[in-house]
């Protein structure tokens, strides 16, 4: 994980050009580096940096003027902030994105000697000191998957901070849990054999990475073969398996506090913006409805697509955040 400790331009590299920056990963293709970079200006407005907070080099991405109003981006399983690159040029001009790596995931490097616990509480911790370390002080979230309980964490710890709430396709109800996507992980809640973990397991490799990606998708090309190329790569990094195995079986701590996280919304009346994609088999459409119970001004949209809308519908998704309270 040199990368991230190296200079502002190597930096800038890594973000200006995206895949083609992170090739170098091994088991992406060459060919799918080369001709992902796009132009010199495709990204001129986002740059990556790195910041220590609680004890870890927070790799992230940042856009906008400093004086905007700051939208702090959380990405989930399996990607990184690099989910956001195309997105945070289409906002710069509203608000200052801030889209960091969760640890264990992206470019984020964690020193051995910090000894960190891979669960949700630290995670959630993590990004506190983190929106700390930057000084931030009010700011809205998008919360997508895996970042949508770290951020509702975050929002019990901070509720004064968070000025309102997107959320694609990240849950925060027992109803949005799919039955078929779930049943696997909540045996491996009741029962974490090894025979459940490798079960687990098996959705971590390249073809349950891929199959995550495409399922619910109408074309299967409007996903670049690099975003599952380059999750794969880095989530078969020493020693990330297991540890993206141990979050699926922590995730039940989720749901445990998905009350409070119910009860935040109802008591702060934050904006909500739910925009998903219907055809996600973990986190289904009324997971997305249901925020229409804690806060009854919710604005609620579906889009006819899987897990990763924001790849498949960047135009949809930027146009409504545009629309959103805190964009005007």
């Amino acid at each position: 994980m040199s990368e991230i400790s190296h200079s502002e331009v190597t930096r800038r590299t890594l973000c200006s050009g995206g895949i083609a920056a992170a090739a170098s990963i091994g088991g992406i293709p060459s060919a799918l580096g080369a001709s992902a970079g796009g132009s010199a200006n495709t990204y001129l407005d986002v740059t990556c940096k790195t910041i220590r907070a609680d004890g870890v080099d927070i790799f992230y991405r940042e856009a906008g003027a400093e004086h905007s109003p700051v939208l702090l981006l959380l990405h989930g399983f399996p990607n990184s902030s690099l989910m956001f690159q195309q997105l945070m040029p289409r906002l710069a001009d509203r608000f200052r994105l801030i889209a960091p790596d969760i640890p264990s995931f992206g470019f984020t490097a964690i020193p051995a000697e910090r000894r960190y616990s891979y669960t949700f509480e630290s995670f959630a911790t993590t990004i506190g000191a983190f929106t700390d370390a930057l000084g931030l002080k009010h700011y809205g979230m998008y919360v997508f998957d895996f970042g949508a309980p770290i951020g509702f964490r975050h929002a019990l710890a901070h509720p004064e901070r968070i000025m309102g709430i997107i959320s694609q396709n990240g849950n925060a109800y027992e109803e949005g849990l799919g039955a078929s996507f779930w049943k696997p992980v909540r045996a491996a809640w009741k029962d974490p054999s090894d025979a459940n973990r490798a079960l687990l397991r098996s959705r971590i490799g390249f073809e349950g990475i891929k199959s995550l990606y495409l399922t619910g998708v109408r074309d299967s090309l409007s996903i670049p073969p690099e975003n599952y190329w380059l999750d794969s790569a880095l989530a078969a990094r020493p020693g990330i398996t297991d540890i993206q195995v141990d979050l699926k079986i922590d995730y039940e701590t989720n749901i445990q506090l998905y009350p409070k996280f119910q009860e935040f919304l109802r008591q702060s009346q934050v904006p909500i913006l739910a925009i998903w994609g219907e055809n996600d088999l973990a986190f289904i459409p009324a997971g997305a409805h249901a925020f229409l119970r804690d806060s009854p001004h919710a604005v609620v949209r579906l889009l006819d697509t899987g897990h990763f809308a924001l790849i498949t519908h960047l135009s949809d998704i930027t146009a409504a955040i545009r629309n959103w309270p805190l964009a005007k």
